[in-house]
C-alpha cells in the first residue's frame, strides 16, 4: 500500500484522557430539530467554508472537523491508521449520532437562510396567527369568494423566505386546508381560463384551416375535461371536508361554449360553399371534379369535427342542431351533382 496522507488537524477541541477527542456538548434545539438548509449552495452553508484572499463574511465552523470524521469512520471503516482509527471510532461511538446532529446544528444555525427564516418567524408572527384563523374559518358560498381569498392569502406567504420552514414553526398551522384551498383556486382558474378562451375564439376564413386549429385544441382541452369529469365527485368531497365550495358547473359552460365553437365552425363552412357555388353560377361555369372532392371534403371534416363535439358534450342546442341538418343536406347535394 502507499503511504496514507495524514489528514489536515481538526479545529482544537478538548480531549479525553484516553487522547480520544470528546465529543461536543449537546447544542439546545427546540422539539423536531432546527429546518435543514436548502439544496444547493446557500450564503454561509457548507460549500461556502473555504477561505477566501478576499474579505468575507463566511466564519468556520468549529463542528466541521468532528463532523468529517463522524462520517469518514462511518463510511470508510477502518484503515491502516490501526490503533489510531480504531480509537477514533470509540469517540465517535460515545458521541454517535447525537454527536453528527449537533455538528450539522450547528452549521445549519450559522447560515444566513437559517436566520433569515428566524426573522421571518420573529417579523411576520402575528400576521400568519391571523392568517391561520382565517383559513381556519372561511367557507365560501361562490368561486369569486375563493379566488380573492386566495389571492389575500398568497399576498401574505409570498413575503416568507421559505413557506414550509415558517409554518412549520406555528403550532397546528391548517397546512392541508391551505393546499386544498391553492388545488381549489388553480383548477378553477384553469377551466375559467379555457372558457374564456372558447368564449373569445375567433371564427375567421378559411374554414380549412379553421378547423385545423380548433380541432387541435378540442383535442388536447377534451382530454383533460373528461379525466376532471371522471374525478369530479371525489375532488368535491374533498374540498368540502375543508368547507370548500367547488362549482363544478363551469364544466357544463365550457360544453356549451364549445358547442357555440363547432356551430361557427359549421356556419362558416356552410357560407363558404354557398359563396363558391354563387361565383360558379355567376360565371356559368360548371363545377370541376376537383373542386367538388375539395368541396365535400372540407364540408364533411366540419360535420365530423360537429359530431365529436356532440359527443363530447352530450348534446346540442337549437342552432347546432339546425346547422347539422344544413351542414348534412349540403354533403348529400354536393355528392350528387
Amino acid at each position: 500500500m502507499g503511504t496514507m496522507v495524514p489528514l489536515p488537524p481538526p479545529p482544537p477541541m478538548g480531549t479525553s484522557k484516553r487522547g480520544v477527542p470528546a465529543p461536543q456538548p449537546p447544542m439546545h434545539m427546540k422539539t423536531g430539530g432546527p429546518p435543514p438548509p436548502p439544496p444547493g449552495p446557500c450564503p454561509g452553508g457548507a460549500n461556502n467554508l473555504r477561505p477566501k484572499k478576499a474579505v468575507t463574511k463566511l466564519k468556520r465552523s468549529s463542528q466541521m472537523g468532528n463532523l468529517y470524521r463522524l462520517l469518514k469512520g462511518k463510511v470508510e471503516g477502518s484503515t491502516s491508521e490501526g490503533k489510531t482509527q480504531r480509537k477514533g471510532k470509540i469517540g465517535a461511538a460515545a458521541g454517535g449520532k447525537k454527536g453528527m446532529a449537533d455538528a450539522l446544528a450547528e452549521m445549519t444555525k450559522r447560515s444566513t437562510y437559517f436566520q433569515q427564516i428566524e426573522e421571518d418567524v420573529k417579523n411576520h408572527a402575528k400576521s400568519i396567527r391571523e392568517l391561520k384563523v382565517a383559513i381556519i374559518s372561511f367557507k365560501n358560498s361562490d368561486m369569486n369568494e375563493l379566488q380573492c381569498f386566495h389571492k389575500f392569502v398568497e399576498s401574505h406567504l409570498e413575503k416568507l423566505t421559505d413557506e414550509t420552514q415558517v409554518l412549520a414553526r406555528f403550532e397546528d398551522f391548517p397546512v392541508k386546508k391551505l393546499e386544498a384551498l391553492r388545488m381549489a383556486a388553480a383548477l378553477y382558474s384553469k377551466l375559467d381560463n379555457i372558457a374564456t378562451k372558447l368564449k373569445n375564439w375567433q371564427i375567421e376564413p378559411p374554414v380549412n384551416q379553421l378547423l385545423d386549429k380548433i380541432d387541435n385544441y378540442f383535442n388536447k382541452m377534451k382530454v383533460e375535461v373528461d379525466a376532471l369529469e371522471r374525478t369530479k365527485d371525489e375532488e368535491s368531497k374533498k374540498f368540502k371536508s375543508h368547507k370548500i365550495h367547488f362549482d363544478f358547473s363551469i364544466l357544463i359552460h365550457i360544453k356549451e361554449l364549445m358547442v357555440d365553437v363547432s356551430s361557427g365552425c359549421m356556419e362558416l363552412a356552410l357560407k363558404e360553399e354557398r359563396e363558391a357555388k354563387a361565383m360558379e353560377n355567376t360565371q356559368n361555369e360548371p363545377k370541376s371534379e376537383g373542386r367538388k372532392k375539395g368541396s365535400a371534403k372540407v364540408l364533411w371534416k366540419a360535420f365530423q369535427f360537429a359530431y365529436r363535439v356532440y359527443t363530447f358534450a352530450g348534446g346540442y342546442d337549437d342552432r347546432a342542431h339546425m346547422l347539422t341538418r344544413e351542414l348534412a343536406h349540403e354533403i348529400q347535394t354536393s355528392s350528387c351533382n
